[in-house]
C-alpha cells in the first residue's frame, strides 16, 4: 500500500477497535432489542455498518457479490425503518461480528488495489469512498451511544470514562462579530458530505454570540424563573410538544426529592453539574430558553462564521483552531462518556474567542436543514437531500460521542425539532447594529 492508502487503512482499524470496544458491554437482550420505536437494536447497527461498507468498498469497487445478498434490504436504512428493525430477519450478534470481519478483508484489498489519485475518479480520489465508510461507522457509533443511553439504568456501563477539567472559570462573555462576507461550506478536495458543498459567500450582518454553549446553572435558572411553565416563551408548536409530553427539564435529570435535580448517564446516577454545558434538550427547549435570555439561535452561517479558522477563505481548516489533533483541544472521541465544564480546552479556540464549539455538545440552530445553491447529491442522494424542507433543524459542532472523523466546522447535522436523544445542547446569539 501507498501512504495515503496506509493511513487510510490506519484509521479504518482504529475505528473499527472502537465500535467493538463499544458494543463489548451489551449483552444479548440489550443487542437486540431496542429502547425506543425511533432508534434501532444496537445489532442492527452492526450489520447495518457491514453491509455499508461492503455495498461501496467491495461492491461499488469490485463487482463482488454480497456475502448476504437475501438481506441488504434489511441492513438499508431507507428500505427498513427504525420502528421495525428489531422485527426483521437479522444476522445475531455472532453472525454481524463475523460479517464484519468478513467485509474487512475484502475492504483491504479493494484499497490495496485501488489508485486513489486525487485527479482521478471522483468516487475514489484521494481516497472519498474509504474515507465514507470511515465517517459512516463513526456516525453509527454514536447514534449507538443515544441507544444505550436510552436503557435503564445499569443496562451499559461504560469500559472507561477518560478525565476531563473538573473545574473551569465559567466564561458568560459573548463574542461580538463583524458583519461582511465569508466563505462558507467545504471546498471541493478532500472527504465531505454532499450537503456541506459547495463552498459559497455568505454575507452576514453583525451579531452577537454565546462563548461557551449555555450551561446547566443557566438552565436551572431558566426552569426557577417559570421557564416551562411560560407559554409567552415558546413557539405555539413548542408549547403543544411541551404540554403533550409533559417536559419540565431536559431528558434525563429528575428531582433528588431535597429540591435539586440529579441527571443520569448511563450507569450512573449524579448532581446536576451547573458548570457543564446542559444536554439532552430538543430545539424547541433551546428556542425557548433563548427568548427567556433576550436572544434567539444562531443562524448555522452565524455558528460557521464564529467556528471558522479563517473567514477570509485564505485557509480551509478542519476544525476551529486549525488542522491540529483535536486531543487537548475538544472533549471528541467518546471515551469522557459525558461533557466537560464550559470554558473547558482554551487551546480549543476559534480565532472569534469561542470556546467548544467543537465537542462536548451538538449545537443547535435556528436554520431548517437544506441544500446549499448548486448542491448536488453525491455519491447517493438518500444521505441528505430526503430530508431537505420537511422540519428538521440543523446541529452544528459535534458532541462528546463524536469521533473526530464525523466531526468540523463545516459539517451539519439534523433532527427534527422534538428530538431530544441526541447529545445535543445550544449557545444563544443576538443582533447588533450595523457598525457594531
Amino acid at each position: 500500500m501507498g501512504p495515503v492508502a496506509q493511513a487510510i487503512a490506519e484509521r479504518m482499524e482504529a475505528v473499527r477497535e472502537r465500535t467493538l470496544a463499544l458494543f463489548a458491554p451489551l449483552d444479548h437482550e440489550r443487542l437486540h432489542r431496542s429502547p425506543d420505536p425511533i432508534m434501532s437494536p444496537p445489532v442492527w447497527d452492526l450489520g447495518h455498518i457491514a453491509a455499508y461498507e461492503e455495498l461501496w468498498l467491495v461492491e461499488r469497487l469490485t463487482g463482488r457479490a454480497s456475502l448476504y445478498p437475501g438481506l441488504q434490504a434489511a441492513y438499508d436504512a431507507f428500505e427498513t425503518p427504525r420502528a421495525v428493525r428489531g422485527d426483521v430477519e437479522l444476522l445475531d450478534a455472532p453472525g454481524a461480528l463475523d460479517y464484519l470481519t468478513r467485509v474487512r478483508e475484502r475492504s483491504l484489498e479493494s484499497l490495496a488495489a485501488a489508485d486513489l489519485d486525487p485527479e482521478g475518479p471522483e468516487l475514489l480520489a484521494g481516497g472519498f469512498v474509504f474515507e465514507l465508510a470511515l465517517a459512516h461507522e463513526a456516525q453509527h457509533t454514536e447514534t449507538v451511544l443515544q441507544s444505550v443511553q436510552m436503557m435503564p439504568s445499569g443496562a451499559y456501563r461504560p469500559p472507561a470514562r477518560r478525565e476531563v477539567p473538573e473545574s473551569v472559570a465559567c466564561p458568560k462573555a459573548r463574542i461580538e462579530i463583524a458583519g461582511g462576507q465569508f466563505w462558507m461550506g467545504s471546498g471541493p478536495a478532500g472527504f465531505a458530505y454532499d450537503c456541506e458543498r459547495p463552498r459559497h459567500r455568505r454575507e452576514l450582518r453583525p451579531f452577537a454570540i454565546d462563548r461557551a454553549p449555555v450551561t446547566n446553572g443557566c438552565h436551572l435558572a431558566f426552569i426557577a424563573d417559570g421557564g416551562y411553565r411560560r407559554d409567552e416563551l415558546w413557539s405555539e408548536e413548542g408549547w403543544a410538544w411541551r404540554c403533550a409530553e409533559g417536559v419540565t427539564a431536559p431528558l434525563y435529570w429528575a428531582r433528588d426529592g431535597e429540591g435539586g435535580w440529579l441527571v443520569r448517564a448511563f450507569d450512573e446516577w449524579q448532581p446536576v453539574d451547573p458548570e457543564r454545558p446542559v444536554c439532552h434538550v430538543s430545539w424547541y427547549e433551546a428556542d425557548a430558553y433563548a427568548r427567556w435570555a433576550g436572544g434567539r439561535l444562531p443562524t448555522e452561517a452565524e455558528w460557521e462564521r464564529a467556528a471558522t479558522a479563517d473567514p477570509t477563505g485564505g485557509v480551509q481548516a478542519r476544525y476551529p483552531w486549525g488542522d491540529a489533533d483535536p486531543a487537548g483541544r475538544a472533549n471528541l472521541d467518546q471515551l469522557a462518556f459525558g461533557t466537560a465544564p464550559a470554558g473547558a480546552y482554551p487551546e480549543g479556540a476559534a480565532p472569534s474567542g469561542c470556546l467548544q464549539l467543537v465537542g462536548d455538545v451538538w449545537e443547535w440552530t435556528v436554520s431548517r436543514f437544506a441544500g446549499y445553491e448548486g448542491f448536488r447529491a453525491f455519491p447517493y442522494r438518500e444521505y441528505a437531500e430526503p430530508f431537505f424542507g420537511d422540519g428538521y433543524r440543523v446541529l452544528r459542532g459535534g458532541s462528546w460521542a463524536t469521533q473526530p472523523h464525523a466531526a468540523g466546522t463545516t459539517f451539519r447535522n439534523w433532527d427534527l425539532p422534538r428530538r431530544r436523544q441526541i447529545f445535543a445542547g445550544f449557545r444563544c446569539a443576538w443582533d447588533l447594529p450595523d457598525g457594531g
